[in-house]
């Protein structure tokens, strides 16, 4: 009998072709759960999937683009067409574009909605049926929807405006849904990274990828293996147990 808290489970992450989702895919293959990587990059999904399966997991690459409502809903019922069933979703897919309101676009802000609003309503919107069959059906008794939000939803900075929206609204969409499921025995939980060492600033112009890494300059940043760590926590709780929070910022950092 295996030993591992999440021997049998069915997880679906988001944004997992690099950085927390990838990290997070394969923490939770390592607790023995079987992973869905749902991204756009096909070819980085299946270097992730390759990876997990090196490692003894197992997991399968899922090319979607979550902010078509129909791909979101096709991705979800692909993970129960492959894997069998769904007993987590990480919704950690997002963008950050950080630039000032006078100085940024419409296309900029949309992006952001787009992707860190839409995507994430629309691949919970099409999960959220199967992770209340599986709290019913399964021997752990209980499912989890974890959403990744940031620091930066607490304490908005020059330039963060839509992005800090984006992950303020998002705390209270969670705190609503877990409201609404906990009767359900499905767990609605945030984890709010502040400074992690990814992708997210690539995306920036390089005035303000500039900008951005001297805010930070002198702190040692967050891998993301730090956040996969505090997921794979939430998670891996007994059934008792509801992480409904947690706050994970660099020790150095501030904000």
């Amino acid at each position: 009998m295996s030993d591992q808290p999440l021997d049998g489970a069915i997880a679906l992450v988001t944004g997992a072709s690099s950085g927390i989702g990838a990290a997070t895919a394969r923490r939770l293959a390592r607790e023995g759960a079987a992973v869905a990587l749902v991204a756009r990059r096909r070819d980085r999904l299946d270097q992730v999937a390759s990876g997990i399966a090196e490692s003894g997991g197992h997991a399968v690459a899922v090319p979607a683009d979550i902010t078509d409502p129909e791909r979101a809903e096709e991705a979800v019922q692909e993970t129960l067409d492959r894997l069998g069933r769904l007993d987590i979703l990480v919704n950690n897919a997002g963008i950050m574009l950080l630039s000032s309101a006078l100085h940024t676009t419409v296309e900029e802000w949309d992006r952001m909605v787009s992707l860190n609003v839409a995507g994430l309503l629309h691949i919970t919107h099409a999960a959220v049926p199967h992770l209340i069959y599986a709290a019913s059906t399964s021997p752990r008794q209980v499912a989890d929807l974890v959403n990744i939000g940031a620091a930066a939803g607490r304490a908005a900075r020059p330039g963060s405006s839509v992005y800090s929206m984006t992950k303020s609204g998002l705390g209270a969409f969670t705190e609503s849904l877990r409201q609404e499921l906990l009767s359900e025995r499905v767990r609605v939980s945030m984890v709010e990274p502040g400074t992690v060492d990814t992708e997210l600033v690539d995306h920036l112009n390089e005035t303000v990828r500039d900008l951005s890494r001297s805010r930070v300059a002198g702190i040692e940043a967050l891998r993301p293996e730090d956040i996969a760590d505090a997921i794979g926590y939430v998670v891996t709780r007994e059934g008792r147990v509801a992480v409904n929070q947690m706050l994970v910022r660099a020790s150095d950092q501030t904000w």
